[in-house]
């Protein structure tokens, strides 16, 4: 039986999970050295559909939510609700945030905002993963993969879900009219990082720090 001071921890754990989350793709944003993988595909159907992108991240979620409902329910929860109505405006804030705190970043320091935006994105999604209320929709994909296809371990269907998105989200912006420099404004370093490194980094601090906190 889960202890009512694990319910609490598990309540906090996917709360600001998700909403850390929120702060970093703001981050990945601001700094525009590539964005993660899902964000990279959010942003060429931002570029290819003329709405709010708080309400388009929505919508999309809502996509992949029926997923979710039809092959494991168990993936709904509470971190999901939260990412799916509040993400995509968290991070419309948090990007502003950023504007207005580093208005004209240097390379340098836009590669440490990069370091730590990757860093705090890995952490709380080990947070809201071990929390076990509920995962975003997308993380979900990989998670449903990996538990039906017991011989591919989460970090490899990881990469490959990163990895579709990367190339679809290029391709939409490609086609939505983008430019070279604002193609690699969304997909640079920061999405291959992401993309190949996301996965392993996740599973090492949920062994590492989520999995010890919640059961410390």
């Amino acid at each position: 039986m889960t202890k009512p001071d694990h319910f609490v921890k598990r309540i906090l754990m996917s709360a600001l999970g998700v909403i850390i989350c929120g702060i970093s793709v703001g981050m990945f944003k601001h700094v525009a050295l590539g964005v993660d993988p899902f964000q990279a595909l959010m942003s060429g159907l931002d570029a290819l559909i003329p709405i709010h992108f708080g309400t388009l991240y929505v919508i999309a979620n809502i996509v992949l939510l029926c997923f979710s409902l039809i092959l494991d329910r168990s993936k709904i929860g509470l971190a999901t609700l939260i990412n799916l109505f509040f993400l995509g405006y968290i991070a419309e804030f948090s990007q502003g945030c950023m504007r207005q705190l580093f208005p004209n970043p240097g390379l340098p320091l836009r590669f440490l905002i990069l370091a730590i935006a990757i860093v705090i994105m890995c952490l709380s999604s080990a947070f809201y993963f071990t929390a076990n209320l509920g995962v975003s929709t997308y993380d979900a994909v990989a998670l449903i993969w990996s538990e039906r296809q017991k011989q591919i371990p989460f970090p490899i269907c990881r990469i490959i879900a990163d990895l579709c998105c990367v190339i679809l989200g290029t391709v939409l912006c490609l086609a939505a009219g983008f430019t070279v420099g604002q193609v690699l404004g969304e997909v640079n370093i920061g999405t291959i990082i992401t993309a190949f490194f996301m996965g392993p980094l996740i599973e090492f601090f949920n062994v590492h720090v989520a999995r010890p906190f919640l059961n410390r």
